[in-house]
């Protein structure tokens, strides 16, 4: 696997624990910081709109966060993906570890019965195919489910808590937490400036930053008039702004390489890099992400390795806090 050329140390008191309204702030009054070219600006999320234009188009990502983990007495299970044949992707922790001793045929009792594991996902060795205890997922994460939470997090916060202003089609296991910062006042002020929204859509799985995976693959949806907006926009002089890594994998999934979109719903296994830098976005806002993590590559094709290593050294020296309640950054070409 080809790694990020960002390199920083991130200090432990610098991983966001709480949601900004715990700490006593609207969603929209986190930190922003803007990177373009070689200027990093500091400001505030809210103020986002002093750095698009008229005619920008932000694509945002609709999925809904699940409450996609459900302990047992002996684990925690993390759904990630349903399969095509009603099997799951999983995968098991222990006191917030992952599990990587599983085998084929071991049974985890959980509410409604067992989860049995059928065969390693992809290679990989600590997600898991799995047969669920019952049929309808979606409908058993209610009744027993909570939003997945990693070891920076100390205290369980509601579902409400982990979902975006935009989201509205239930399927990611985890919150695509780039439009978290997005206020509906905010929203309704960006389009009276005349920036333009179109929705996107893609079901983020489990998280592969701790582990520096690739991305796995993940179902996404690029609706005709999205299509159609994107290229009215690019041939327009308009810039495409993607809220998330998950919106950049999800339109350059459906992009063919001269930049035109196509409608498109699917599967992608799309990892934007060097080899394959994006063909239709400008820009992106998004959170900060982990050292080593696979996602660092992707903001390295979209902005160019300096600029995101000039933003990261810039967001550890100002105290930016990372992860889903953290700060956030506006990167444009």
């Amino acid at each position: 696997m080809v790694h990020p050329h960002t390199r920083f140390d991130l200090p432990e008191a610098l991983n966001a624990g709480e949601p900004p309204e715990a700490r006593g702030l609207s969603r929209d009054h986190v930190k922003l910081l803007v990177a373009e070219g070689s200027t990093v600006t500091h400001t505030r999320f809210d103020r986002i709109g002093e750095h698009l234009r008229p005619g920008d188009l932000l694509l945002v990502n609709t999925s809904t966060t699940l409450p996609a983990a459900v302990d047992s007495s002996s684990y925690t299970v993390h759904f990630s993906t349903p399969l095509d044949d009603g099997t799951w992707v999983v995968e098991l922790r222990n006191s917030g570890a992952p599990m990587f001793d599983g085998t084929a045929g071991d049974r985890v009792e959980l509410p409604e019965g067992a989860l049995t594991l059928l065969a390693p996902y992809q290679g990989s060795r600590r997600l898991w195919i799995a047969k669920p205890p019952v049929a309808d997922v979606l409908g058993y994460l209610q009744r027993h489910g909570r939003p997945i939470t990693y070891n920076y997090v100390d205290k369980r916060w509601p579902l409400a808590s982990y979902q975006t202003v935009f989201a509205r089609d239930p399927g990611s296991a985890e919150m695509p937490s780039a439009a978290r910062p997005f206020s509906f006042e905010l929203v309704s002020h960006l389009a009276s400036q005349g920036v333009l929204i179109a929705p996107i859509l893609l079901h983020c799985g489990v998280s592969s930053l701790e582990s520096h995976e690739p991305p796995q693959p993940e179902r996404y949806d690029v609706p005709a008039h999205t299509a159609r907006l994107v290229n009215w926009v690019k041939a327009n002089g308009g810039r495409v702004i993607a809220v998330g890594t998950t919106a950049v994998r999800a339109i350059e999934s459906a992009t063919t390489p001269d930049g035109t979109v196509t409608p498109a719903h699917s599967w992608t296994d799309l990892i934007l890099g060097p080899e394959r830098p994006p063909h239709v976005v400008d820009g992106l806002i998004t959170g900060w992400h982990a050292p080593e993590a696979s996602h660092l590559l992707l903001l390295e094709s979209v902005a160019g390795p300096d600029q995101v290593q000039r933003a990261y050294d810039a967001a550890v020296q100002g105290r930016y806090l990372w992860h889903e309640f953290g700060d956030s950054c506006l990167m444009l070409r």
